[in-house]
């Protein structure tokens, strides 16, 4: 075995190390505290589902709960999770187990893409315990618990497994489960079709899309095909709370902004932001194929910073991805925004922040856009962007009809199928 293997042998060891106790004391944070009102909502929600099933529950009427927008796979964990709890296991942690779970994951995903890409391997073993120990997801995961973390999971998974595994059927499968769990990575979807597309041509899109499409019509087919009504009002269309604690519409109106515009922006112009967001995803995708992880990590920043509701759980989008675009900004925006959603959560009041929690916010808000403005320049400094062909790991790769000749250049050496050198991290 050789050195460098030994290494990263003893480096992924440490990783889950932390990673599984940090698993271990989100659960024991989870098992000792009553959780926000939406422990009591998913409770709710899942003997709702129990009644009817994960189908019919959109058409179904639940005055006391606020409204179910979760689209259909969760349905389908809440109707596993109740019947879990009817054998006996303690609701208050079961609700919050997958979120602890998904960081878990993600922990190792943040490794495995920042190791592929940073030029020494401490800097991915700190990217990963950086992301196991962040506040943000101590918080958001062993408290709030909710699904935001289980669909940044499956986003990065979705492009580790393209890119980095040269698997577009399983990516295709991962990219359709992020968005059946929460809708949020919706604006990392296009940016893995291109990504899919540019990597390998109509091949490697093709088997992306049969993946992807394979499970989204098994997951979503059956609510489209018998409540489409219902999934469109409550999922497609859900704008969020009308609270305004964080960003956009709490800037708009600390400035005086008329209430119609600020309604408006709520409205039909969160539309518009998601498709810039989308845009700007795909372009960073199309530019540089190899750096799909860092794109997925930009467009969930550029969600919540450009977000028009308000949501302590929505603090987790960014969270893990900032790591994978560097250390510092994981770092300052875990330490910031987390220190804001433990002083929110330990008065156990999610929707009504104090004047200092707003400032605070407000903050942390700022810090998410140097955070997110870091990782386009990065992007954008990466060098040349490659050859579609150079982007998948060689095993994964057609093979050449002859090797590039001795001394050939970049171009000659990228057309033999040669993989680029790893884009430089923004640490």
């Amino acid at each position: 075995m050789s050195s460098l293997s030994r290494d990263v042998r003893k480096a992924r060891i440490v990783v889950i190390a932390v990673a599984v106790v940090a698993f271990v004391s989100k659960m024991a944070l989870a098992a000792h505290t009553r959780g926000p009102a939406d422990v009591r909502f998913f409770w709710g929600f899942a003997r709702a589902i129990a009644r009817t099933d994960p189908v019919r529950v959109y058409a179904e009427q639940m005055p006391w709960l606020p409204v179910y927008n979760h689209p259909p796979l969760a349905g389908w964990m809440l109707l596993g999770l109740e019947w879990l709890a009817q054998q006996g296991v303690p609701w208050r942690p079961l609700i919050r187990f997958p979120a602890c779970l998904a960081d878990l994951v993600t922990v190792l995903l943040v490794f495995a893409i920042v190791r592929r890409r940073a030029a020494r391997l401490r800097t991915a073993v700190c990217c990963a315990v950086g992301a196991a120990l962040c506040p943000v997801l101590v918080a958001t995961s062993g408290y709030h618990g909710n699904t935001d973390s289980v669909a940044v999971m499956f986003a990065f998974a979705a492009a580790y497994l393209l890119v980095d595994r040269g698997r577009p059927v399983a990516a295709g499968l991962a990219a359709a489960l992020c968005i059946s769990v929460k809708l949020i990575p919706v604006v990392a979807v296009p940016l893995l079709f291109a990504t899919a597309l540019r990597a390998g041509g109509r091949p490697v899109l093709l088997r992306f899309t049969a993946g992807f499409a394979a499970l989204f019509l098994t997951v979503w087919g059956p609510v489209i095909a018998l409540v489409p009504a219902g999934l469109k009002a409550n999922v497609l269309e859900y704008a969020g709370g009308n609270f305004s604690f964080w960003g956009l519409v709490r800037f708009a109106r600390w400035a005086g902004v008329p209430e119609p515009y600020v309604q408006l922006l709520r409205g039909d112009g969160h539309f518009l932001i998601v498709a810039a967001i989308m845009a700007v995803g795909v372009w960073l995708a199309w530019r540089r194929p190899a750096d799909a992880p860092l794109a997925v990590a930009v467009t969930l920043g550029l969600l919540l910073l450009l977000s028009t509701a308000s949501g302590v759980q929505y603090l987790a989008w960014p969270a893990a991805g900032l790591f994978v675009v560097g250390l510092w900004q994981g770092m300052a925006y875990g330490i910031v925004v987390g220190s804001v959603a433990a002083s929110v959560y330990s008065g156990q009041r999610p929707v009504h922040w104090t004047d200092t929690e707003m400032a605070f916010g407000a903050l942390g808000w700022a810090v998410l856009a140097v955070c997110v403005a870091s990782a386009v320049r990065a992007a954008l400094t990466a060098g040349r962007p490659p050859a579609a062909s150079a982007v998948l790991p060689p095993a994964r790769l057609a093979p050449t009809t002859a090797p590039a000749a001795a001394g050939a250049g970049p171009d000659a050496r990228d057309a033999a199928g040669t993989a680029p050198a790893p884009a430089p991290h923004a640490d």
